[in-house]
């Protein structure tokens, strides 16, 4: 890490230097320039550094950040024509190329911008010429070149940031990828092994024997669960009404397994539809409420309500917590798991609280969509 700060610092002082090594060897071609030690250590060479080296930081550390990639396009550009114009209104690099007369002497400007003296006479071409006290007093000129670098070091420094951007979102999606594989080959080894497999199978026999109604789609059921993790979840994003019927079909098995010892209330809200959510995101949350929330002694209610608000998707669950003889560790790795996932897929557009509280286990969590 501290390699990396050092490579930084040394590529961007040697930017700089390279900079303004061209802007003094354009001063010193120019027929003002013949003093370019002298400018170095003046006042005026301070200012015109300080405007260009905080602008550039300016827009990339902050600017750039904070309006552009937040989508606040109009503050972001009314805050650079405000720098532009503060730069217009200087004239940073015109004050730099100025003569600085010793004491006594009277200051001209620079050739390029000095104009003819209002003593010479009207020349042949220009008859109707008025008197020097009639003439209209023209603006000064504009300093080009000061423009130019304002838009240079604005252009260099918007470069190098959505680059930065770019490199990171491509991380992101990298890292994502592979928290998805870890989500998708934990959730089978966790849920979808010999365990889960033989208990719902067995309950799926007692049903065949008894003629039970639901034996066909209790089988269509663990076989709708294990072709979306298998095969439908390959995307970033899966359909919202997907997942939410991989869910259903999840808390239905368990329903199965449990038999008549739990209520579930298991709510959904809102227009699902259009709507896109990163797959198995919630899955864990209702894992940990059938495997902590159950008691072969005691009733247990437990609520899970998805809603959909405008670009918001709220998921709430809520169940008893029981004490357990073996806590099992993959519960917090499967959290931990989570956590980074949303890291990931919705970077500053979630919100997760899980609270423990009077014996009950709470969690919520807001994605924004």
């Amino acid at each position: 890490m501290m390699k990396q700060k050092l490579t930084s610092v040394i590529a961007h002082t040697a930017a700089w230097l390279f900079f303004f090594g061209l802007v003094l060897g354009f001063v010193y071609r120019m027929p003002e320039g013949n003093d370019v030690q002298g400018r170095i250590l003046s006042a005026s060479f301070l200012l015109f550094s300080f405007i260009y080296i905080s602008f550039f930081y300016l827009n990339t550390f902050v600017l750039i950040p904070q309006l552009y990639l937040k989508k606040k396009y109009f503050f972001y550009l009314v805050t650079v024509l405000v720098l532009f114009t503060a730069v217009y209104t200087i004239r940073p690099f015109e004050k730099l190329v100025k003569r600085f007369p010793e004491r006594g002497q009277r200051m001209e400007p620079p050739r390029a911008f000095q104009r003819l003296p209002d003593t010479l006479a009207p020349s042949p071409a220009e008859p109707d010429r008025k008197p020097p006290g009639q003439r209209r007093r023209q603006p000064p000129p504009t300093d080009i070149v000061s423009i130019i670098l304002f838009v240079a070091v604005w252009s260099l420094s918007t470069a190098i940031c959505i680059i930065r951007e770019w490199r990171r979102t491509e991380s992101r999606m990298v890292q994502a990828e592979a928290d998805k594989a870890n989500a998708e080959l934990s959730f089978l080894k966790a849920q979808i092994n010999p365990h889960f497999l033989f208990n719902t199978l067995n309950n799926i026999y007692s049903l065949a024997i008894t003629k039970n109604e639901h034996t066909a789609e209790s089988i269509m059921k663990l076989s709708n669960i294990m072709r979306y993790v298998t095969d439908d979840v390959r995307e970033d994003f899966v359909s919202l009404e997907n997942e939410i019927e991989c869910l259903r079909d999840y808390i239905d098995l368990q329903k199965l397994r449990l038999g008549r010892k739990m209520k579930v209330d298991f709510i959904v809200e809102g227009v699902v539809t259009g709507k896109k959510i990163a797959p198995l995101i919630l899955m864990n949350f209702i894992e940990n409420v059938f495997k902590y929330g159950i008691s072969n002694h005691e009733p247990s209610d437990i609520v899970i309500r998805l809603s959909v608000q405008d670009n918001h998707i709220i998921f709430f669950c809520r169940n008893k917590l029981f004490e357990t003889k073996h806590p099992s560790a993959r519960a917090g790795i499967g959290l931990q798991n989570t956590r980074q996932r949303l890291q990931h897929l919705y970077p500053d557009k979630h919100f997760l609280n899980i609270n423990t509280e009077d014996g009950f286990y709470t969690v919520q969590l807001t994605l924004q969509v």
